[in-house]
């Protein structure tokens, strides 16, 4: 069962196509898998290759961020992302709060 179960789509599908045999369709299961594994093990090894050369941040190794935005945490990233104008970020570390910081978004966009 699928999370979204569009059954106008699947009719057309089956309309249009022929039924293949069983074992003709096992066959390409295993190779599509088997391409999709190597395919996921390739992008896993070039972004630890990546990371490990210094280019985690590619946004910042390709000047799309500036050395001001990456010293800023996540959080007021986001904030500015999502247009907030004033709020406080508060941080926990299991049930002990940690750090609370006020951030003003207003000054920095004028």
């Amino acid at each position: 069962m699928s999370l979204f179960q569009m059954k106008w789509l699947r009719r057309i599908v089956r309309h249009h196509t022929n039924p293949i045999p069983e074992v003709q369709a096992a066959l390409w299961k295993r190779r599509l898998s088997v391409a999709y594994a190597l395919l996921a093990w390739n992008a896993i090894g070039f972004v630890c290759y990546m990371i490990y050369i210094g280019r985690g941040d590619w946004a910042h190794y390709y000047g799309l961020k500036t050395d001001q935005e990456k010293q800023e945490s996540q959080a007021v990233q986001f904030s500015k992302y999502l247009n907030v104008e004033k709020g406080k970020i508060i941080r926990f570390s299991g049930f002990q709060k940690r750090e609370e910081l006020e951030f003003d978004n207003q000054k920095s966009a004028k």
